[in-house]
């Protein structure tokens, strides 16, 4: 371990030492007795970890989701052990047997760290480059919040947040969008520990990754310092300092380390992800000449821990807590919405102006419907902002009444997140982490392909950011196959913990916006049409409950019980009551039944089920202009599923529905060569 004199700006001595040994050792007894996990980062990482958490991360672990904490993201999450042993040594709600049952069945301490499962962890990290995405986002929303809460003379929401990325996260290349976001948001107050060891999971990392990082980041808007031995508690600390003090570009600190410090096999791949064994694991103690038992926290460690992280993160929280008393009396109403907004609530009257449409209101494209609904709900709600991956006027998400959100305007509502998708949906979950706003994004619903990862994360993370997504279906036309999509709408609703939204009209559009703004812990896909589509006869009576109950009969039959039902969403749900009238005319009585949201209708009671869809008629059919995958759930093995499982084509939007069949008089035919043979 490498201490060095400088010059009266010693933080660490050498007592350190074994606080920083500790965080390893608990580090490899957990991933021992799993039998399972990463030892090699937390082994290298761990002085950079401790530098950080012992001399500038202001947390307080007994008041975990204090709202101007440093947030600390471990985006490198195979190190998950390192994150829970600084967890235990700092107090949070981590004990030594939830470390004994590091990635054992329900526990605190799963193989990555996930924000909904162990107090202290900020955010679901794993899937790399993610977790430095999500660190940007936090960065985001904390310049964001402090432009609207903030006062000269009250400097409430005023923190940092930290990232530990490896070369891995580097090399994904979400990594470079979130960052390339980054640089030019000159967000300051985020700063990035790199740990730089040369090794990746199959070897050595110049097999696949040479790039000369410092070039790439300054190119980026960066600010970058480095570390040259990772040893060395006061040069990172200093280096650490000097980034918090340059707040006008993010920073990026590369610190040079050994993966496995200390082992007989450091700096290979053979202590990247697996277990030491007993014997690399005495060998290894000798080393750090550790002599303690296993899950062992000694007093001068615990000591240092309790003075260094605990007492000094409670001593931040006391010093805030006063502010805030003082901020709070004379500033009430900016108190009062602040505490509203990060306890995720609404106001009373959120929903004033969502006035659903009567029958005869023009025909709009649900995109427009979708922009009229963010219009309203942006005047009573001031913390939801959004914006578009560079496709805002198509997406129709830009907040009319809101500067764009930029360096020089940080309260600005309107975030242009430039072509970035994947990252756009990780940065989302990062500023809905950080808490205090309502978060949107959009793009083209094919799209989604490139950020449904972050999606994934959305909704095992509990985060109730909303996407949304226009260009839904074959409709688009001459943009074609590549344009057009197909299989997405089964790929997502197959995803747990998500709400897939396909609204019919303006009125079903209203209620799918009040779902994903009043939703707590799940996130909702908004799938909007750009061609018109006519407002709904009964839609205005039936929308407001029928949508959140994820399907209803927005016209039944004339007889109380139908001969057959047309089931659709979307758009298709029009083509489906042009097609009802048609057979009705052939004397066939028909329901209509639309479905905008299949997961919920999933969550009803059995006695509404049955209501919307009779278990006594088997004359089923499914209309949607994408993969009939999983309607074979609601029209039953009697039914009939038309959709297009093939891809799509280029030409004018009513040449391809005819050639695929979307009119009334092939629907229809559809029907009746089905059932009525």
């Amino acid at each position: 371990m490498c201490l060095k004199d400088r010059k009266g700006k010693i933080m660490f001595n050498e007592k350190d030492i074994i606080a920083v040994n500790t965080l390893r050792a608990l580090s490899v007894d957990q991933v021992e007795k799993a039998n399972s996990g990463h030892p090699g980062l937390p082994m290298g990482a761990a002085p950079m970890a401790y530098a950080l958490w012992a001399g500038h991360l202001n947390i307080n672990p007994k008041q975990s989701k204090w709202i101007n904490r440093d947030r600390f993201v471990l985006s490198a999450g195979h190190g998950s052990a390192l994150l829970y042993s600084l967890l235990h040594t700092a107090g949070f709600d981590v004990s030594i047997e939830d470390l004994k049952n590091f990635r054992q069945l329900n526990s605190k301490t799963p193989g990555h760290p996930e924000v909904t499962h162990t107090d202290g962890v900020e955010a679901t990290t794993g899937p790399l480059g993610q977790g430095i995405a999500q660190a940007v986002g936090m960065a985001m929303a904390e310049t964001h919040t402090a432009a609207l809460y903030n006062t000269p003379e009250h400097n409430i929401i005023d923190h940092f947040t930290f990232a530990l990325v490896g070369d891995g996260d580097l090399m994904e290349g979400i990594s470079y969008e979130a960052t390339s976001f980054a640089g030019k948001q000159e967000l300051g107050k985020l700063v990035v520990l790199y740990d730089s060891n040369d090794i990746s999971l199959d070897g050595d990392l110049n097999q696949a990754f040479v790039e000369d990082v410092k070039g790439r980041f300054e190119a980026q808007g960066w600010h970058y310092l480095r570390v040259e031995d990772g040893n060395d508690l006061n040069a990172i600390s200093e280096a650490i300092a000097a980034a918090k003090a340059h707040t006008t570009q993010p920073t990026i600190i590369e610190i040079k380390t050994v993966i496995g410090y200390g082992s007989p096999q450091q700096g290979t791949a053979n202590v990247h992800g697996n277990p030491l064994g007993a014997d690399n694991w005495t060998a290894t103690k000798s080393v750090y000449g550790w002599e303690h038992e296993a899950f062992n926290v000694p007093a001068e460690a615990a000591e240092l821990f309790e003075e260094k992280v605990t007492q000094r993160g409670a001593a931040a929280y006391a010093e805030w807590e006063k502010a805030f008393e003082a901020y709070a009396a004379a500033e009430p109403e900016k108190a009062a919405a602040l505490k509203l907004a990060f306890s995720n609530e609404l106001p009373a009257d959120y929903a004033e102006l969502l006035t659903l449409a009567d029958v005869d209101t023009n025909a709009d494209a649900t995109r427009n419907s979708s922009s009229k609904a963010i219009q309203a709900i942006a005047e009573k709600v001031p913390f939801f902002w959004g914006g578009s991956a560079d496709l805002s006027g198509s997406n129709k998400t830009m907040n009319n009444s809101s500067e764009d959100f930029m360096p020089e305007s940080r309260d600005g509502r309107n975030i242009w997140f430039g072509v970035r998708e994947f990252a756009m949906a990780a940065m989302m979950n990062g500023a809905a982490l950080h808490g205090g706003n309502k978060i949107y994004g959009g793009t083209f619903f094919v799209f989604t392909d490139y950020l449904k990862a972050a999606v994934r994360l959305s909704a095992i993370s509990e985060l109730p950011v909303t996407y949304v997504m226009t260009h839904d279906s074959i409709a688009v036309g001459e943009d074609g196959p590549t344009h057009e999509p197909i299989e997405q709408l089964a790929a997502f609703r197959a995803m747990p913990n998500l709400n897939v939204m396909r609204p019919a009209d303006v009125n079903e559009t209203f209620v799918s916006w009040k779902i994903a703004v009043e939703s707590q812990t799940r996130p909702t896909m908004l799938v909007l049409t750009r061609q018109n589509v006519p407002v709904l006869p009964n839609s205005k009576a039936l929308a407001e409950e029928g949508v959140r109950k994820g399907a209803y009969v927005i016209s039944p039959s004339e007889a109380e019980t139908p001969e057959g039902i047309l089931i659709a969403a979307g758009s298709e749900v029009s083509l489906a009551l042009a097609t009802q009238a048609k057979l009705k005319e052939q004397g066939i009585d028909v329901s209509v039944v639309s479905m905008p949201a299949q997961n919920l209708f999933d969550e009803q009671s059995a006695e509404y089920k049955e209501s919307v869809l009779p278990n006594a008629v088997r004359n089923r059919l499914s209309v949607e202009m994408g993969s009939t995958f999983g309607w074979a759930k609601y029209v039953g093995l009697d039914g009939v599923t038309y959709g297009i499982d093939t891809f799509g084509k280029s030409a004018p939007e009513k040449e391809v529905l005819a050639d695929y069949g979307f009119t009334v008089d092939n629907i229809a035919k559809v029907y009746t060569d089905a059932f009525n043979k």
